[in-house]
């Protein structure tokens, strides 16, 4: 038996991709037969305009609608909690979430609770979510995250500082309207993070133990996208010729991610975010090299295809030379999109490695890493990235 012939599962919500997708939010409320939704959003893109012009695109179809924008860039559980409450208060039915991947996951933790009941973080881990939420509508604005089309949600428990992972294929939501034109009005750092975020994911999902064929399309293709199109859109931000193949890009990563899984860049990503509420995406940005460095034994034909994939690592390259070029290119294809420095210069300390290993070493993402870490070395990736 080979790769290709493997008994595999893929799960994929429906999802409609391209210009102004996020105008049939109207129409798929009506399918589900919503009466009144609660519209998850944040307050950045009510400033911008976008919330409102989904709300009027719901009402005008019929639907009623409940704002709550109570969202942080890293959700916390107890707004998650607070969501749940408006959520039953307003006898809602449904949930529509418009934004990144915060918003996207605190919306799915709401609809967890709205079904199961119980404390958000009494649904940590793999396969702990035994009832449906609500039917889920997810419009994307960033182009990182894909939450959207993930069974993934990261909620932030602030009790001792350290996301928690929620996986369930519960998490996949009923259709995700994916639409470049929200980009535009993205700042180019949060492009830069975002993008980063899903180069991340799909090198990730490439190199996990969980690969295959199916998850290594997704993953590869959303590569040779953003390689073409990631710093072209930090440039011209309003520039849907490459706004448009980076949401693409996201949207093959997160099919990628969501089905192969994840590594250690992510475990340590959400320590460290939670730890320094940190955006996620600037975490994997500083994480990405000092990991690559630790697999790539593990898995050097993975990430040698990676890096040719991206245009660095040639054919008659010596093998010796390939860890330390891969590694020192994405180093400076991080610093050329603008996310400079190190942890220490982000208010990470010495004393503070421990800590953060201690927590990164329990994330499920360790389990499809190519490598089984340990805390110490978990450590190690840790000073490297201290700076």
């Amino acid at each position: 038996m080979t790769a290709y012939t493997e008994l595999r599962k893929f799960v994929a919500p429906e999802f409609i991709y391209g210009l102004d997708a996020r105008r049939l939010v109207g129409r798929y409320a009506r399918n589900y037969a919503l009466r009144r939704v609660l519209l998850v959003s944040d307050p950045g893109l009510e400033r911008a305009g976008w919330l409102a012009e989904v709300e009027q695109l719901l009402l005008t179809d019929g639907v009623e609608v409940r704002r709550w924008t109570s969202v942080s860039p890293n959700p916390r559980a107890h707004e998650v909690m607070e969501g749940v409450a408006v959520y039953k208060q307003e006898a809602c039915d449904g949930i529509v979430a418009l934004g990144g991947g915060s918003v996207l996951d605190a919306a799915k933790g709401i609809g967890i609770v709205a079904t199961n009941e119980g404390n958000i973080l009494d649904y940590e881990g793999m396969d702990r979510v035994p009832i449906p939420m609500p039917p889920l509508i997810c419009i994307p604005t960033t182009a990182g995250s894909a939450s959207e089309v993930s069974q993934f949600a990261i909620i932030n428990r602030t009790s001792d500082k350290v996301k928690i992972a929620i996986i369930s294929k519960a998490l996949v939501p009923d259709v995700a309207l994916i639409d470049p034109r929200p980009l535009i009005t993205l700042p180019p750092y949060l492009t830069a993070c975002t993008g980063v975020d899903a180069l991340v994911h799909a090198s990730e999902a490439f190199v996990s133990n969980a690969a295959s064929p199916i998850t290594d399309m997704h993953a590869l293709g959303a590569i040779r996208l953003l390689r073409d199109h990631l710093e072209a859109s930090v440039r011209e931000p309003e520039n849907l010729d490459h706004r448009g193949p980076v949401m693409l890009a996201c949207l093959h990563a997160g099919l990628a991610f969501s089905n192969a899984s994840l590594g250690c860049v992510h475990a340590l990503a959400h320590s460290l975010g939670g730890y320094l509420d940190l955006p996620h995406g600037e975490c994997n940005a500083l994480l990405f090299a000092p990991v690559v460095g630790y697999n790539y034994d593990a898995a050097s034909g993975r990430y040698d295809q990676i890096g040719e994939t991206l245009g660095w690592t040639r054919p008659d390259m010596p093998a010796g030379d390939r860890r330390a070029d891969l590694v020192g290119r994405l180093n400076e294809f991080r610093e050329r999109l603008g996310i400079a420095g190190n942890l220490r210069q982000r208010g990470l300390g010495q004393g503070d490695v421990p800590v953060l290993a201690s927590k990164a070493i329990h994330d499920p993402c360790n389990a499809t890493n190519p490598r089984a870490p340990t805390t110490h070395e978990l450590e190690d990736i840790l000073q490297e990235a201290l700076g």
